[in-house]
C-alpha cells in the first residue's frame, strides 16, 4: 500500500501523517503531548470533520425540503450522509436514520416495538452490555409486562456463555439485545450465530455497535441483525447517533411522529429538525476512515482501512496488555490478546482506586484514561468492582508505541514497582 492514494489522502500505516490531522494532539500536559486513551468514551476529531461542519453552517445552512438553493443543498447533504453510512454499515440509504445518540435511538425503537408486546412476551439482554442496550428494554417490563431475561457474563473470561444464551432464546422471545463489543472490557461478541438463534425463534435482534464501530468493519447483512445502532463520536465524528433498521421494519414501527412529518423510511424515525451540521460531520468521519485505506470505491476503502487498523490496533493492544501484566499489583480483565477483542483494556491497581490512577496518569504523564463503570454497570458488578470500578485504556488510530509505553510506565510508577 502506498503512503498516499491518487488524491493525496494518507494511508493507514503512516501514523504520524494521520496524527497530523488531529489538532487535539498538540495539547500538552505534565510536559508531554497528551496521550488520549479515552477513545472508548469519545474520540478526538480530525480537522476535516470540523471543516465540513463549518462549511455547512457558513454556506449551506437551511431547513429541508424547500424550494431554494440552501435548502436543496441541505437535502443533498443529508442524502449523501445516508449514502456514506450505507457503505459504512453495509445496507441501503433508506435503512439509515439519524438521531441524538445511540441511547436515544434505542429508547425510541424500544418504545415503538414495545407497543406490540405484553405479558408472555420475552426480551433477552446481557450482563456484558452498556446500559443503553439494557435499560430501554427493561423498562418494557414495567410498562408492558414483558419478561426480561439476562444472559450472564463469565467473569473469568469477560465473555458471554453461548450455551446460556441458547437456553434463554425460545418461542416466547421477541427480541435479543446484544452488544457487538464491550466498551468496558473490549470483548468482541460474534453476533451472527446469536442473531441466527433469534431468527430461528421468530425474534428480532438489536445490536449495540457503539464500541465495535471504531475498531471492526460492520456488515449488517453478515451479522443478520434487524437493528444496529452506533454513535459517530466514537469514530472521530461529532455527537450524532446512527440507526440501521431493515426497511420493512422501519416502515411499520409504531413511532411517535407529527402528522405533517414524512411517513416513509427512514425519515419517519427521525423526530423534528435534525442536527444537520453534525450529520455532515459524521459523514465526513466516514470519509476520514475510508481515506486510511485503498480501493476503487468507498466501501472497498473502508474494508481496506479496517483491515489495516485491526492489524495495528491488535499489535498496540497486545503491547499494552503485556506491559500492564508485568506491573506488580495490576489485575487485567476481559479476553487475552489472542481472543477476539478490541484494543480497549480494563484493569485495576491493587490498593489504588481507579479515579486516583486516572488522575495521577494525567497529572504525571499526560496520559488520559477513563475510570468507573462507563455505564456498563452490570459488568463491574459481575466482576465485584462496584465500589471503585475499572481503569479503562483504549488505543485508537492515532495511538503510538511511545504512548503505550508511557501509560505502562506511569502505572508502574504509581505502584512504586
Amino acid at each position: 500500500m502506498s503512503t498516499q492514494d491518487s488524491q493525496g489522502i494518507v494511508a493507514a500505516f503512516d501514523v504520524e501523517a494521520v496524527r497530523a490531522q488531529f489538532p487535539a494532539l498538540q495539547r500538552r500536559e505534565a510536559g508531554h503531548a497528551v496521550a488520549y486513551f479515552d477513545g472508548p468514551g469519545g474520540t478526538q476529531v480530525p480537522r476535516r470533520v470540523v471543516e465540513a461542519m463549518n462549511d455547512y453552517l457558513y454556506h449551506h445552512n437551511a431547513n429541508t425540503h424547500w424550494n431554494y438553493p440552501t435548502s436543496a443543498e441541505t437535502d443533498e447533504a443529508l442524502l449523501a450522509a445516508r449514502g456514506a453510512f450505507a457503505d459504512f454499515l453495509g445496507c441501503t440509504p433508506e435503512e439509515v436514520a439519524f438521531g441524538a445518540n445511540m441511547t436515544t435511538l434505542t429508547m425510541h425503537v424500544a418504545r415503538a416495538l414495545g407497543a406490540r408486546w405484553g405479558e408472555g412476551d420475552e426480551i433477552v439482554v446481557t450482563e456484558l452490555d452498556h446500559q443503553a442496550n439494557v435499560a430501554p428494554w427493561q423498562r418494557l417490563a414495567e410498562e408492558r409486562g414483558v419478561t426480561v431475561r439476562v444472559a450472564p457474563l463469565v467473569p473469568e473470561t469477560g465473555t458471554l456463555d453461548p450455551g446460556a444464551l441458547a437456553t434463554l432464546i425460545g418461542a416466547r422471545t421477541r427480541l435479543v439485545a446484544i452488544g457487538a463489543a464491550s466498551n468496558a472490557l473490549g470483548t468482541v461478541t460474534d453476533v451472527a450465530p446469536i442473531a441466527a438463534m433469534a431468527r430461528a425463534a421468530g425474534a428480532l435482534t438489536f445490536v449495540d455497535a457503539v464500541h465495535f464501530a471504531p475498531h471492526e468493519r460492520i456488515d449488517v447483512a453478515a451479522m443478520g441483525c434487524d437493528f444496529l445502532a452506533c454513535s459517530a463520536y466514537k469514530f472521530h465524528g461529532p455527537h450524532v447517533g446512527i440507526l440501521f433498521g431493515r426497511r420493512a421494519l422501519l416502515e411499520e414501527l409504531d413511532v411517535p411522529r407529527l402528522p405533517p412529518a414524512p411517513n416513509s423510511a427512514p425519515e419517519r424515525i427521525e423526530t423534528g429538525t435534525l442536527n444537520h451540521e453534525g450529520i455532515v460531520g459524521a459523514a465526513e468521519a466516514v470519509e476520514f476512515l475510508a481515506s486510511l485505506g485503498a480501493g476503487t470505491d468507498r466501501a472497498a476503502r473502508l474494508s481496506s482501512a479496517y483491515d489495516a487498523l485491526h492489524r495495528r490496533e491488535s499489535e498496540l493492544g497486545t503491547r499494552l496488555w503485556n506491559g500492564l501484566a508485568d506491573v506488580p499489583g495490576v489485575r487485567l480483565f476481559g479476553p487475552a490478546p489472542d481472543a477476539p477483542r478490541t484494543p480497549t483494556l480494563g484493569f485495576t491497581l491493587e490498593g489504588v482506586p481507579s479515579d486516583r490512577v486516572a488522575a495521577r496518569l494525567a497529572k504525571e504523564r499526560g496520559v488520559f484514561v477513563s475510570d468507573g463503570d462507563f455505564y456498563a454497570s452490570t459488568v463491574v458488578t459481575a466482576l465485584g468492582l462496584s465500589q471503585d470500578g475499572l481503569v479503562r485504556a483504549g488505543c485508537a488510530c492515532t495511538t503510538t508505541e511511545e504512548e503505550v509505553d508511557r501509560l505502562v510506565e506511569g502505572v508502574r510508577a504509581i505502584t512504586g514497582g
